[in-house]
């Protein structure tokens, strides 16, 4: 007992494999772990396999509860050696990570759940921290800040779009015949919808002269109102990138930096803005 490690140090240790990727330990445990989540991806796709599931349901079951075992004890793991316990738990991964073994033990109860557990594949974004891909991360960040900038134009745009499909839907409805399935404005809308954005199930046609010249009115406008969207989001992404150009450090590619900082919190590099600053 004299020789045995102290739980500090053992939490110390284990924190290191398990959230770090510095170690050779620390790449090796999260490599296994991205294995072990795409095994456990492919076993939910073939259990809903019905011929697969006749055949070897059995041993898909024993595997996906092995598996299931393994990322609640990783989970386990993980909380107990946080250093903020609450913060892990209720952060993305946190919240993914839980979410990984939920279904599983759920389907004790309630037969079905465990199909649920596709929701593994989520923790396949791991995949950048262990990769150290931070110019994926930064892209990501960059076309989500892009995103919410625009969520007012791209709103009033679909507000447009949903009455112009109201209008072309209810005229469908007064032009063309029930037999031609237009049997509601609900419906007349629904093949507004398919057709203006391109799709084309081509489960309702229209058959009179006026009615196909509409739908093709309503074709051309739908390739000239893709490219709407597009320009909002592409304006956005150029203004944002600008922004984030001088707040990306070089060394390690963290994007986090408080408001005025000179300096990288994470590595202590310099910030490239800053250093063309100094040059002046």
């Amino acid at each position: 007992m004299a020789n045995a490690a102290p739980p500090n140090d053992l939490k110390r240790s284990l924190r290191r494999v398990i959230f770090g990727t510095d170690t050779r330990a620390g790449r090796l445990f999260d490599v296994v772990l991205l294995w072990l989540i795409l095994i456990s991806v492919v076993l939910v796709l073939l259990e809903s396999v019905k011929e697969v599931r006749a055949e070897y349901g059995r041993w898909l079951r024993i595997a996906e509860w092995v598996i299931t075992i393994l990322f609640t004890v990783e989970y386990a793991l993980r909380v107990w050696i946080s250093t903020d316990r609450r913060k892990y738990v209720t952060s993305g991964y946190g919240l993914v990570d839980l979410a990984a073994v939920l279904p599983t033990w759920l389907s004790l109860f309630l037969p079905g759940v465990q199909a649920l557990a596709i929701v593994r594949s989520l923790r396949l974004l791991r995949v950048f921290r262990v990769f150290n891909l931070f110019n994926y991360v930064r892209e990501a960040r960059l076309l989500l800040l892009a995103l919410l900038a625009s969520r007012h134009r791209i709103l009033v745009f679909m507000l447009a779009v949903l009455a112009l499909v109201s209008v072309f839907g209810t005229i469908m409805y007064l032009v063309e015949s029930p037999e031609a399935g237009f049997t509601s404005i609900p419906r007349s809308i629904y093949w507004a919808i398919v057709t203006l954005t391109t799709v084309g199930y081509g489960d309702i046609a229209p058959v009179t002269a006026l009615g196909q010249a509409l739908a093709s009115a309503i074709m051309i406008l739908g390739y000239a109102i893709i490219a709407i969207p597009t320009g909002i989001v592409s304006v956005e992404l150029a203004r944002q990138s600008r922004n984030m150009r001088h707040t990306v450090c070089e060394q390690c590619g963290n994007t986090e930096h408080p408001d005025g900082a000179r300096h990288c919190h994470r590595c202590g590099a310099m910030l490239p803005g800053m250093q063309r600053d100094r040059e002046v």
